[in-house]
């Protein structure tokens, strides 16, 4: 399972994450940023806040968004090394 909490200001929008990013909720997650791009130019913080788990769909929708300028912070030692793993592998490109 996957929870998405959304804040918004007038600075921009931050969603946290929780649960497992894995399958289908990776897909979820891709979605429900595709659907915000169509509606929304604020900018986009997604906070890894309590997820226990990153498959590789996971990993490849977050190196989607980062690429489209979505700021990914990760919270705790996993999440921030999967952070770093997307800013370098990016890096390289």
């Amino acid at each position: 399972m996957l929870r998405i909490t959304s804040k918004s200001s007038d600075g921009g929008e931050v969603w946290e994450l929780e649960g497992k990013l894995s399958g289908d909720w990776a897909i979820e997650l891709k979605r429900c940023w595709g659907e915000r791009n169509l509606s929304s130019s604020l900018p986009l913080q997604v906070v890894l806040k309590g997820v226990s788990y990153v498959d590789a769909t996971g990993k490849l929708v977050l190196a989607e968004m980062y690429g489209g300028g979505v700021e990914i912070q990760g919270v705790g030692c996993m999440s921030q090394g999967i952070v770093e793993e997307i800013a370098r592998e990016t890096a390289r490109q």
